[in-house]
């Protein structure tokens, strides 16, 4: 209790430029790869893309972060045991927190689109397992983030070649490409706002206590994709049909009407996004400032300062402006050539699957999620549309991340316990 009574500031401080670090590592890989589709398709430019990432990413970390977070990111360890020390959670949740921003930083030099949840779990199994002991790792938790890796891109996967088959056979390879586009394009749109609103009824606004039973919730759904699909009717009624001749015309009116939807599904994926995943960099920064301020005594959850949502959302933003151009480019440009209705069917297909993982209690991981459903639409147009090398580089640094942010935090924990317990 006295070593963290003599050093509560440097804790807090430390623990706080750590969670900076751990959440411009999210913007720069997690949120690049989100809007990856959006820039690698067209319809966002990259400046358009970070523009759309900032406001939305950062309202949904700030306004749906949470006011009170668990401080063990989900149930990995068993705080309870370390009562007696709580200087070693403190340590440990620094390590945590500093292996993965630095793991993030790593791989998105490479253009790898990792996962920032597998990165934070890896490094809070690492302390754990090696500082503490075995046994206070809830391993068939490991287990089941192991099993999501199979799990996440081949749902998504699945889902994205049915759409965008349904795409092709529906609109894009008939004689009236524009004229089917007018008729089947709305249902999609109902579909595209159906599944944005729940995933932000579910996952985005359940931290700030906005909560909806499950009837409740698909109602409103229901109607705000009704509200889009008129609004699309109207939108794709304006567009001239040209000559039946031109195809190249239609074609290009056809992609247009795709684009506009994959500004509204990329919205609201980055407002999801943003209020889910920040809590990545903010349960352990949140863990630790709960325990030095409550003088060593270890919650089981705390309430969250603003100062740490603010710190949350700045890094996210800031990391997805400065650094977030390399993944972006890997998941819009290299795993395979995407149009606005390839990036459509992909992003619709993420956000469908991050729906059902909500219902069912899936264990997901969104970057595989989305890099899955990029692989889908690839595989609709046929294997040879799909870059093989690419993809073997990215599934290494996933079955790398776990071990690669256990290393780091053992090395990073036994390394504060020294400086601070001499």
């Amino acid at each position: 209790m006295s070593l963290i009574a003599e050093y509560h500031m440097i804790l807090i401080a430390m623990a706080a430029i750590f969670g900076l670090l751990m959440a411009f590592g999210i913007g720069a890989n997690d949120v690049a790869n989100a809007m990856g589709t959006s820039v690698g398709s067209k319809a966002l430019t990259i400046k358009q893309a970070i523009l759309v990432a900032m406001v939305f990413e950062f309202a949904g970390a700030f306004l749906a972060g949470g006011e009170v977070t668990s401080t063990i990111r989900k149930g990995i360890i068993d705080s309870t045991s370390l009562a007696g020390t709580p200087e070693l959670l403190v340590f440990g949740m620094m390590a945590s927190l500093l292996a993965a921003g630095i793991w993030l930083i790593v791989a998105t030099y490479f253009g790898w689109p990792v996962s920032t949840t597998h990165s934070i779990v890896g490094a809070i199994v690492g302390f754990a397992a090696a500082g503490i002991g075995f046994e206070i790792v809830n391993w068939g938790k490991v287990g089941s983030i192991v099993v999501s890796w199979v799990v996440s891109p081949l749902l998504s996967g699945t889902l994205a070649f049915l759409i965008f088959t349904s795409v092709q056979k529906l609109i894009l390879n008939t004689a009236e490409p524009l004229e089917n586009a007018k008729k089947y394009v709305p249902y999609y749109m109902f579909l595209a706002g159906f599944v944005i609103a729940l995933v932000t009824l579910l996952k985005g606004l359940k931290h700030v206590g906005i909560k909806f039973d499950a009837v409740t919730g698909v109602t409103i759904a229901v109607g705000i994709g009704l509200l889009v699909l008129f609004a699309g009717k109207f939108f794709i009624s304006r567009q001239k049909n040209g000559s039946s001749n031109d195809t190249q015309f239609q074609y290009a009116s056809v992609e247009k009407v795709f684009a506009v939807l994959m500004v509204v599904t990329a919205c609201g994926m980055a407002f999801a996004h943003g209020s889910n995943d920040v809590a990545n960099a903010i349960g352990p920064l949140a863990a630790v400032v709960g325990i030095v301020q409550n003088h060593g005594e270890i919650a089981a959850k705390s309430i969250l300062p603003l100062w740490i949502l603010l710190l949350g959302g700045v890094g996210i933003v800031s990391g997805l402006a400065i650094y977030g151009r390399r993944v972006m480019a890997t998941v819009g440009k290299k795993i395979t050539e995407l149009t606005p209705s390839r990036g459509f069917a992909a992003e619709l297909a993420a956000a469908t699957t991050v729906v059902i993982a909500s219902g069912t209690g899936l264990p997901i991981s969104t970057t595989h999620t989305l890099v899955g459903a990029v692989l889908g639409v690839g595989m609709a147009r046929g294997i040879a549309a799909l870059n093989l090398g690419i993809l073997k580089k990215i599934v290494v640094s996933w079955v790398v991340t776990l071990p690669a942010g256990a290393f780091l935090s053992m090395v990073f924990f036994f390394l504060f316990k020294a400086i601070f317990s001499g």
